[in-house]
């Protein structure tokens, strides 16, 4: 049985937003996503997997949401979305996430991997590509870059 773990630290623009995705994937299967974030404004969040892992010029360098097959954004859940498009995360009144998605589009191997590219939570609710608004169907219309983190493999558990 091959285990899989992978790390991204969050950070963000402002030191109060701050957090870890530790994910693990055993052989092919699902991905398990294990979100601890605080310094959010209390409800949803925008939680997406971007194209690269690239932060030089802060979250906005990760590009656009990991999107392999051209496809619009959707729901995670739906059958058409992006492969980065993990819906929302939801911080209590403390500001707190903690929650484990669970995911077949976001391997930690293979040529569809998601290791070395970035995390991001956005500061508004995505609309899951329903909302009607331009952005829906590229973004969710889920707002700014709250802050982000590059995948990186971690030692197997």
């Amino acid at each position: 049985m091959a285990v899989r773990k992978a790390v991204a630290v969050l950070k963000g623009s402002s030191p109060d937003v701050a957090g870890t995705v530790v994910l693990t994937q055993e052989n092919d299967g699902l991905t398990h996503v294990h979100v601890k974030i605080s310094g959010l404004t209390p409800g949803k969040h925008g939680f997406h997997v971007h194209e690269f892992g690239d932060t030089t010029n802060g979250c906005m360098s990760t590009g656009p949401h990991f999107n392999p097959h051209g496809k619009v954004h959707g729901a995670p859940d739906a059958e058409v979305r992006h492969a980065g498009d993990l819906g929302n995360v939801t911080a209590g009144p403390d500001g707190k996430v903690e929650v484990t998605i669970t995911d077949k589009q976001i391997p930690l191997s293979g040529p569809l991997s998601i290791i070395g590219r970035a995390f991001v939570v956005h500061e508004g609710v995505d609309d899951l590509g329903k909302g009607g608004h331009e952005l829906s169907v590229t973004t969710g219309n889920a707002g700014g870059r709250l802050a982000c983190g590059v995948v990186g493999l971690s030692p197997a558990l």
